[in-house]
């Protein structure tokens, strides 16, 4: 009969008498945020089953969506807190399916302009606010609480911005 996963604070434990001097500390917090994240992926993953994009697919157009001027590859990564080259492919399968266009960039040849197309457009306006439905069912028993989660996850993202940007 197979047994289950050890939880957190078990996996947690075994490392720490496995190897002594390692900081498992990390494991508290990047669980939940995986396991959260999850959760997420769950909660949307039905609205894009036969649809046109993937919901990291709607993800990379949402900012695209409402910009007047074309945007580099390099300031959505930056923004998305994406790799570059994440962001490179993912532009690449929206481009050969018609829902962005790159054209060059006058100011710098190696970065080309990135801007929706119309159907890219209605993609988005389609699924994107069937997405958000989902996330608000998903988050609603927050209530009182949003406000100290979106503090506490605004300085989570501070405190790594910081620290990712010195290496």
């Amino acid at each position: 009969m197979p047994s289950s996963p050890a939880s957190p604070a078990e996996t947690r434990l075994r490392w720490a008498e496995h190897n002594p001097g390692l900081d498992t500390s990390p494991m508290e917090l990047v669980g939940l945020l995986k396991h959260a994240t999850g959760l997420l992926g769950r909660a949307v993953e039905p609205l894009y089953a036969g649809a046109p994009l993937t919901a990291p697919e709607v993800d990379m157009l949402i900012p695209l969506r409402h910009t007047a001027d074309p945007v580099i590859a390099r300031s959505l990564a930056e923004r998305m807190g994406l790799s570059r080259a994440g962001v490179s492919k993912t532009l690449g399968k929206l481009e050969r399916r018609g829902f962005i266009a790159r054209t060059p960039n006058p100011a710098d040849r190696r970065a080309a302009l990135v801007t929706i197309t119309p159907a890219g457009a209605r993609a988005v306006d389609e699924l994107f606010p069937r997405q958000l439905a989902a996330e608000v069912e998903l988050l609603a028993g927050l209530g009182e609480d949003r406000e100290w989660v979106l503090k506490a996850l605004g300085r989570l993202v501070e405190v790594m911005e910081g620290r990712a940007g010195r290496g």
